[in-house]
């Protein structure tokens, strides 16, 4: 069992006890006592200004810290300090500032103790000494006036003053080093939550700009077959498309940062805007109902990047997007029919993530996503959220 502790208490209570309080008890005591020893009767005087010098001693090396003192050296020195005042104030009590010499020494040794037994067993001892010190005394010197034996037991009481205040101290401690831990919690949260908000950023803005810089690498291409085949006009005007594309792409990502920072637009009418953008037939089935911001994001990348691969795989297919809601569950269906011209291949040949993207966003809103040949031709791809 330690008999000291190195936690430190609260600054400002530290500094009212030990550098205010206790300091001013020491030195009170001290300076009382000398003021009052050369008019007071003491008794023996030989050993009691010994015992006086040795516990003032004593008292002062107390209100230093005990950084630099092992428990036994703590212990030790407490002890003494007790044993010395004990004994001090059956000699010199008619001094009456020798007589507070004990008590102090209990209370300090509630407070530099932080072992409980320990320091009410140094209390309790020096108790006992004072007691046996005062009936001794009362024999060698039965005319002397003194206080009776048992008054000298309630000098070891302070020292739950002490403990009192230690523990006051100690839960002071505990509360603000709570309180730091939650504050280092809630930085930590809020970091990892920038992480999070960053890397959704990314994504967002990775499938933006793939699905818009995969439509101006169709567009630069076709414009590059027409002017092979001399078709020069219509070469220019896939130029012009392609560019056109390009400023989107960027209105596109700002859109795509504005609605994750201060959020999405309605799922309907981001997806109205995301079809008259690839002319494509758009239609919505059900009563249209409120779904989360996470679910229309979901809905907007998986068309986005089905109509992406409907025109690297199926070049000049008809298109068409379905929106169907029920009462609990919300469908989006991306439809392309068989390509109505040679793919090719420089632009067909992708990573192959963008399906399993889909499929992650789909599984982590608790949903599920289709995506194969349909049966009257072409691909179709279908995503089913909750509500």
């Amino acid at each position: 069992m330690t008999t000291t502790d190195q936690r430190p208490s609260a600054p400002s209570e530290r500094f009212r006890d030990e550098q205010l309080i206790q300091p001013f008890l020491v030195f009170a005591m001290i300076a009382g006592t000398v003021a009052q020893w050369p008019g007071s009767r003491i008794l023996f005087p030989g050993v009691a200004l010994p015992l006086f010098i040795l516990a003032s001693i004593t008292a002062v090396g107390a209100l230093a810290p005990w950084t630099r003192l092992s428990n036994r050296q703590q212990v030790a020195t407490m002890t003494a300090y007790m044993l010395l005042s004990s004994l001090l104030l059956p000699l010199a009590h008619e001094t009456t500032a020798a007589a507070f010499f004990p008590y102090v020494a209990a209370r300090a040794a509630g407070v530099k103790l932080a072992s409980r037994r320990t320091a009410v067993g140094v209390a309790v001892t020096g108790a006992l000494v004072a007691a046996g010190a005062t009936w001794l005394l009362e024999t060698l010197a039965p005319h002397a006036s003194q206080w009776p034996w048992w008054v000298t037991l309630t000098i070891g009481l302070p020292v739950y003053i002490g403990i009192s205040n230690r523990d006051r101290l100690d839960a002071l401690h505990s509360a603000r080093r709570a309180a730091e831990e939650a504050r280092r919690a809630r930085e930590s949260e809020a970091r990892e939550a920038a992480l999070i908000e960053r890397g959704r950023i990314a994504r967002e803005i990775h499938d933006v700009l793939g699905h818009s810089l995969s439509g101006i690498a169709l567009q630069l291409d076709m414009a590059d077959a027409l002017h092979d085949s001399g078709r020069e006009d219509e070469a220019t005007a896939a130029v012009r498309r392609a560019r056109a594309l390009a400023v989107d792409s960027i209105s596109e990502t700002r859109r795509a940062v504005h609605a994750l920072r201060e959020g999405t637009l309605p799922l309907p009418d981001a997806l109205r805007h995301l079809a008259e953008h690839n002319t494509v037939d758009f239609t919505i089935t059900g009563e249209v109902g409120e779904i989360s911001a996470e679910a229309t994001h979901a809905m907007v990348r998986t068309a986005q990047e089905a109509l992406t691969n409907a025109a690297k795989y199926a070049p000049h297919a008809r298109r068409s997007m379905r929106l169907a809601f029920t009462d609990d569950r919300v469908t989006l269906t991306v439809h392309n029919g068989p390509a109505a011209a040679d793919v090719h291949t420089d632009l067909a040949g992708g990573t192959g993530v963008g399906l399993l993207g889909m499929r992650e966003r789909a599984a982590l809103l608790g949903g599920t996503l289709q995506a194969g040949p349909a049966r009257e031709g072409g691909w179709t791809v279908e995503l089913e959220l909750s509500r």
